[in-house]
């Protein structure tokens, strides 16, 4: 028979992996301001192998409008360029010989209206994996029933799923409008 607080924990396991790569997906999310995450998906070729640019490279931010790429081996700067170039950052690569330095431009109102929208499908794309955890878990508490569950504990615990969901689904909306505040903001 089904353990209901095992089914609940395997729900807020799933919940809690959805809202990681959603946080994940936002901090990828460019707003007018330098966060070293834009470049978290950036890979470069490293001795054979596509290695993460944090691996390669001491990634800095001096001030809010620039980030500081310092590679640890000095022959990797073409290769760190020409990474960035091939990326969706969106950003070119200034190159001095020592370091690689990218400005971040400001942002116009049409391309934060776009980062705006991406926020918002990303927060959609977490509300789905929370949503399926919760299908999974009332749909093994159903079967649970026909395994000899009784039915008020089967409705107690899918009852206590919603709640969980609830709040997950919550906290979605609360990482949106705090990134799509931050897109906004001049």
């Amino acid at each position: 028979m089904l353990d209901k607080e095992k089914n609940l924990k395997d729900a807020k396991a799933k919940m809690d992996n959805a809202m990681v790569f959603l946080d994940e997906a936002l901090a990828r999310i460019r707003a007018g301001k330098a966060n070293p995450r834009i470049l978290d998906g950036v890979k470069v070729e490293y001795y054979g192998s596509m290695t993460p640019l944090a691996s390669v490279a001491n990634i800095t931010t001096p001030d809010a409008k620039s980030i500081v790429i310092q590679p640890w081996e000095k022959s990797m700067l073409r290769e760190i360029e020409k990474a960035i170039l091939a990326s969706e950052v969106g950003i070119t690569p200034e190159n001095n010989g020592e370091i690689i330095r990218l400005g971040i431009p400001p942002l116009t109102g049409e391309r934060r209206k776009q980062l705006s929208k991406q926020a918002k499908q990303e927060g959609e794309d977490a509300k789905i994996g929370i949503r399926n955890a919760r299908r999974d878990a009332i749909d093994a508490l159903k079967k649970a029933i026909k395994d000899g569950m009784p039915e008020d504990v089967e409705k107690d615990a899918e009852a206590e799923i919603q709640k969980v969901h609830d709040k997950y689904i919550k906290m979605v909306d609360e990482a949106v409008a705090a990134k799509d505040k931050e897109i906004m903001t001049v």
